[in-house]
């Protein structure tokens, strides 16, 4: 594997998080950019970085670096990934990768003619976990697959000036906590869910503050989603076959699920390392950039950011910048 050249967007706690999990497993960033030199050069300084610029363009025209880490909010990651992929950067980007399909599918497009990788940063793509649960069901351990139900609620501050509550910055839970718990139930879906049901209460702000999302595709297969920002639930997907179910909890990192038989029996499965979730991300960009690896999480991606915009337009949610 030749050796590549990371640089991070943004100086905020996932960025921090990430280059402290790289710098712990002995791997290094080589640049990180804000729009403020100090505050990149504070980061830089705190996070073993070597080199710190004031602005995202500087960053960006430097030759040296092949990808760039995203981890900005989601509501500017379309423009600068048009500016990654303009200057010739592999991206990886966080959630929600974008704010709805068209965007997406517009950086796709440009990643494809700039012949560049683009893949979002959603951990349960990459934990070992995941896969082993995906063989397990796929050698009939659970039976044929019937339904799916996540939850996820996180006890944010009902504050208006809050940027998840922000109907300027693309807030509410579907894209903040629901592209966890929909890439969840992508995940393990056999097909791409083609019928949707759904109901919304919004924030004052106009977003989306809770929701239930029910789904069935054309195998018949369902799901059954809860989201909420004001009341704490567990980070619990269940996978439910005619022979057993997968309980995952707290799954956007998870190393462990538990398998419950019909006699109320389980069985205990334990793949990787939820700390080494970053570096799971990390490894897995640099195969795909290397040619070692062919990518198979941007169809799920693709797939979850079709399932947000049917939704928000099922609840009728547009944001303002979207009608320019």
């Amino acid at each position: 594997m030749s050796a590549l050249n990371w640089a991070i967007i943004g100086t905020g706690t996932i960025a921090s998080e990430f280059a402290d999990t790289l710098h712990q497993s002995g791997r290094s960033i080589f640049a990180v950019a804000s729009r403020k030199l100090e505050r990149a050069q504070n980061f830089a300084n705190n996070h073993h970085i070597k080199k710190a610029y004031g602005n995202y363009d500087e960053l960006l025209s430097n030759p040296a670096i092949d990808i760039v880490y995203i981890a900005t909010p989601h509501s500017n990651h379309y423009e600068l990934m048009i500016k990654c992929l303009e200057n010739g950067k592999h991206i990886l980007c966080e959630k929600s990768i974008t704010v709805n399909s068209e965007q997406l599918n517009q950086v796709i497009q440009l990643a494809a003619e700039k012949q560049l990788k683009v893949i979002e940063a959603m951990t349960l793509y990459h934990m070992p976990l995941y896969q082993k649960l995906k063989d397990l069901i796929k050698d009939g351990k659970i039976g044929k697959l019937r339904m799916i139900q996540v939850s996820f609620g996180s006890l944010r501050v009902p504050d208006i000036n809050s940027r998840f509550l922000s109907e300027k910055l693309a807030g509410g839970a579907l894209l903040d906590i629901g592209v966890y718990a929909l890439s969840f139930t992508r995940f393990f879906l056999n097909k791409q869910p083609d019928e949707i049901l759904t109901t919304v209460k919004r924030f004052t702000t106009g977003v989306d503050e809770q929701s239930e999302i029910i789904l069935r595709n054309s195998e018949d297969e369902m799901a059954s989603i809860i989201l909420t920002l004001f009341a704490k639930l567990p980070k619990r997907g269940i996978i439910t076959g005619e022979k057993a179910y997968i309980t995952v909890d707290t799954f956007p990192r998870a190393q462990s699920a538990t398998i419950t038989y019909p006699d109320f029996s389980t069985e205990i499965v334990t793949v990787g390392n939820t700390d080494e979730a970053m570096v799971y991300e990390y490894e897995y960009m640099n195969s795909v950039v290397n040619g070692e690896k062919e990518d198979t999480t941007l169809q799920l991606t693709l797939d979850v950011m079709q399932l947000m915009s049917e939704i928000r337009k099922k609840w009728g949610i547009v944001y303002s910048f979207e009608n320019k």
